[in-house]
């Protein structure tokens, strides 16, 4: 989909991804201490303002204007001090550079072909600070067989090991597994990599 596709998209539902963050980003971030966050692919933003409400300095960025205005007319229902630390930026996260160093990287439900996704990755790992967190969850390329939902193109579609071999050493791995979670249509299988940039010294 180009951002015009993701225009319609945004326009058609009131909040297609819902309010609440995923349950997956909650487990993981909660006990981080709070820092900067970067929000690749925020869509109508609801990590970007969950971080933002519990103390994060927060960059939400999506190439879909429409998804980033919804985005901020959410956020402008919140407590005046989370908006101040949140800050909503159009941009291609598949090409343009990223505003580092962050304490914490979310990659949720991005789904490119492999060439760009390691794009993202390697930009991702430049731009955390030493002992920063990556979070990357999307559908695991076994949903189209075994799950419901989620994209039925194999190629844009990856394991828990493809993201761990193009890491490649670079951060220490903390998690890398599938979750299964349950839809209304049944167990939508996803792939999680939670991984760490080793600090000086460490």
């Amino acid at each position: 989909m180009d951002a015009h596709e993701w225009n319609d998209k945004y326009r058609a539902a009131e909040l297609v991804w819902g309010a609440p963050p995923n349950p997956v980003v909650v487990e993981f971030a909660t006990a981080l201490p709070h820092g900067r966050a970067l929000d690749l692919g925020c869509g109508e933003g609801r990590h970007s303002l969950w971080l933002a409400t519990r103390g994060w300095e927060v960059v939400g960025t999506d190439f879909s204007e429409v998804a980033l205005d919804k985005a901020r007319q959410v956020a402008a229902q919140a407590p005046r001090r989370s908006r101040d630390r949140l800050q909503y930026v159009r941009s291609d996260v598949t090409r343009d550079a990223f505003d580092g160093p962050y304490d914490l990287i979310l990659a949720v439900f991005l789904h490119f072909p492999p060439t760009q996704r390691a794009a993202l990755i390697d930009n991702a790992i430049n731009s955390l600070e030493p002992e920063g967190i990556l979070i990357f969850l999307g559908h695991d390329r076994t949903n189209i067989g075994e799950g419901v939902g989620g994209p039925q193109e194999s190629e844009i579609l990856y394991t828990p090991t493809d993201i761990v071999e193009e890491i490649d050493g670079r951060l220490e791995i903390q998690v890398a597994e599938r979750r299964y979670r349950e839809t209304v249509s049944g167990t939508a299988i996803d792939a999680l990599v939670v991984a760490r940039k080793i600090g000086l010294g460490s």
